[in-house]
C-alpha cells in the first residue's frame, strides 16, 4: 500500500463527503481509491470511513485521524517546496475559479505575464458566477465578490469595485433619460394616468434565482427598485452584453462600463446617486495549507486587481 497516497485519497473523501469527487479530482481511477481506503483502514485495524447511499462522512477515529494527517501532509508539502526552492520557480497546478467578467476583462489579460514569469506554474480557471464548493471541486482558491458569509474560509480583500447605472444611447433616446430612480418603476401620479417605468436589465442569483433590485443612496436617502425585468441573467458577461443591446437600463461596475462609455456605446445615468461598494475577495479553505504556489498566486492576484480597487 503507498500510504502516503492513500493518507491524500483520505483526506479528499473526508472533505468532500464523496468517493467519486476525490477520484475525480485526484485523476485516479475510482476503484483505486476505494482499495486505497479499505487497505489504510485494514492496516489501522479501524473504520475511519461512514458509508451511506447518499454521504461519506468520517467516524470519530476518522476526524481525529484526519486532523494529523492534514497537518501531515501539509509538513511533507512545505519540505518539498523548500528543497526545490518553489518560491523562487513555482511549479505545478492551480485550480482557480473567478466570475466571468472578471476573468475576461481583468485577470486573463494580465495572465500571460504571470506565465512568463512562473512558466512551470499551470493554471486551471474555472469561469463561472456560480457558488463553488472549493473543497468538494478540489479548487484551490476562488476570486469573489459579495461578504462572506463562510467563516470556515480565509479572505483576503483585493478591491472594493464603484457601482454605475447605466444603458445603451439607443434604449435612452427611445425611452427617455430618468432624473431620478423613482422613474425606473411604473407609477401612477395624481392625476391617474400610470406611467411606465422603465424596462430593467436584471440580475438574479445563481444559487437562489433570487433578483437583485437597484440600489440608489444619495446622502439620507436610500432606494431600492425592482422595476420591470425585460431581461434577467445570472451571469456577468451575458448582463453586459444585454445593455450593451439596448435591451434595458442595469447597474454594472465601473471598470465594466467606462471602456464603452468613452467609445459612446453606454451611458451612464442618475450619476448623483451611489450604490455602496462591491467588496472582492481571493478566498482558500482555512483546512488548506497555503502552498508557496498559492502564496504566491495570491499576492499577484492583488497586484492585478489594485488598479481596479474604488477605495480611497
Amino acid at each position: 500500500m503507498d500510504q502516503l497516497l492513500a493518507l491524500r485519497v483520505f483526506v479528499r473523501i473526508a472533505e468532500s463527503g464523496a468517493f467519486s469527487k476525490a477520484a475525480d479530482a485526484m485523476n485516479i481511477p475510482r476503484p483505486t481509491v476505494t482499495k486505497l481506503v479499505q487497505d489504510l483502514e485494514r492496516h489501522l485495524g479501524t473504520r475511519l470511513l461512514q458509508r451511506t447511499t447518499r454521504r461519506v462522512s468520517v467516524t470519530p477515529e476518522g476526524a481525529a485521524y484526519y486532523e494529523r494527517a492534514t497537518r501531515l501532509i501539509a509538513d511533507l508539502q512545505e519540505m518539498d517546496e523548500q528543497a526545490a526552492q518553489s518560491r523562487a520557480q513555482a511549479r505545478g497546478r492551480l485550480r482557480v475559479d473567478i466570475g466571468s467578467v472578471l476573468a475576461n476583462m481583468i485577470l486573463i489579460p494580465a495572465l500571460p505575464a504571470f506565465r512568463a514569469r512562473h512558466p512551470e506554474l499551470h493554471i486551471d480557471l474555472g469561469v463561472s458566477d456560480r457558488p463553488v464548493d472549493l473543497i468538494g471541486e478540489g479548487v484551490d482558491c476562488v476570486i469573489r465578490g459579495g461578504e462572506l458569509a463562510d467563516t470556515s474560509l480565509v479572505a483576503r480583500r483585493i478591491a472594493d469595485l464603484d457601482w454605475v447605472t447605466c444603458a445603451s444611447p439607443l434604449y435612452l433616446k427611445a425611452r427617455g433619460v430618468p432624473k431620478h430612480p423613482s422613474e425606473l418603476a411604473a407609477r401612477t401620479p395624481q392625476d391617474g394616468d400610470r406611467v411606465p417605468g422603465h424596462a430593467i436589465v436584471g440580475y438574479f442569483s445563481s444559487l437562489t434565482g433570487k433578483a437583485f433590485p437597484l440600489e440608489f443612496h444619495r446622502g439620507d436617502e436610500h432606494l431600492q427598485v425592482a422595476g420591470q425585468a425585460v431581461v434577467a441573467v445570472n451571469e456577468s458577461t451575458a448582463h453586459l452584453s444585454a445593455l450593451l443591446s439596448g435591451a434595458g437600463l442595469g447597474q454594472a461596475f465601473k471598470f465594466m462600463v467606462h471602456p464603452h462609455a468613452n467609445e459612446g456605446r453606454l451611458r451612464t445615468v442618475l450619476d448623483d446617486w451611489t450604490r455602496p461598494r462591491h467588496p472582492l475577495h481571493v478566498v482558500y479553505p482555512a483546512s488548506r495549507h497555503l502552498s508557496a504556489k498559492l502564496r504566491l498566486f495570491v499576492d499577484w492576484i492583488a497586484e492585478v486587481f489594485a488598479p481596479f480597487d474604488d477605495r480611497p
